[in-house]
């Protein structure tokens, strides 16, 4: 891979070097690899199949995951997210002891992987809120539920700068990745000032249906904002605004 230089920049492919534009900016490479219908029929590349299978299957769960805090991640997501949740989930696949290889599942891995997973690497939830809090699944009742005692704001969030307000969020959410389907819901605290008085204690319910049968991941945020003659506008479209996987129950 090459970096393009000078005033020009190319997209497209010439003599065998495509040229394209991403997120590093403008670079160029060499056309190459290997033939799609030999990959695909070839014993040779039996690995290489297998390995495509597992890989699909960890971005489909992972877009399945991401469908079912979407509420939460329009605010709160950097342009690799998608990527990197792709990765994690194939460490949660790769955790299959059961299944023969190509067939290893999100299901049969250990979903229990994702929990801490940071869906902002630009806001991270463990660099941005310091105030204690505890986490808790209850399958039976189905009651996802995040619990902080008072604080002072100033003293533990760490917010970016112009923020005079902030809210924290959550989200429950039961997966059914085979299914490809989602029961989420999400809370969401008062606004809150980002001063130097205390919060009163902060306490968020989720529900879903109780005795699930799917994973359970329970989300929690915060997200500032900005007073400008009285309304409160998302600080820097949400830039530095944080979501994180704190508690996950596998089946």
């Amino acid at each position: 891979m090459a970096r393009q230089r000078g005033i020009m920049k190319l997209e497209g492919t010439i003599g065998g070097i495509t040229f394209y534009k991403s997120q590093d900016g403008y670079l160029a490479r060499e056309k190459g690899g290997v033939d799609g219908k030999r990959i695909a029929t070839d014993p040779n590349f039996q690995r290489t199949r297998e390995n495509g299978s597992e890989f699909g299957a960890a971005g489909k769960a992972g877009k399945v995951l991401r469908n079912s805090l979407r509420v939460l991640l329009q605010n709160a997501s950097d342009s690799r997210m998608v990527s990197r949740l792709t990765q994690k989930m194939v460490e949660v696949l790769q955790a299959d002891i059961t299944s023969v290889r190509g067939e290893r599942n999100v299901l049969d891995g250990e979903t229990e992987l994702l929990a801490g997973f940071e869906f902002n690497i630009n806001g991270k939830l463990g660099n941005t809120l310091y105030a204690p809090y505890t986490a808790s699944i209850d399958r039976v009742t189905g009651k996802l539920d995040v619990n902080i005692d008072a604080f002072i704001p100033n003293n533990l969030i760490a917010a970016p700068g112009g923020t005079t307000h902030f809210k924290i969020v959550s989200a429950g959410a039961a997966v059914d990745f085979e299914g490809e389907s989602y029961e989420v819901d999400a809370q969401e605290s008062d606004m809150l000032p980002w001063d130097n008085v205390a919060t009163a204690a902060i306490a968020l319910s989720n529900s879903v249906t109780a005795n699930s049968t799917h994973p359970l991941f329970l989300a929690l945020g915060i997200e500032f904002y900005q007073d400008v003659n009285g309304t409160k506008y998302s600080l820097k479209n949400g830039a530095f605004n944080a979501l994180a996987l704190v508690k996950v129950s596998g089946v």
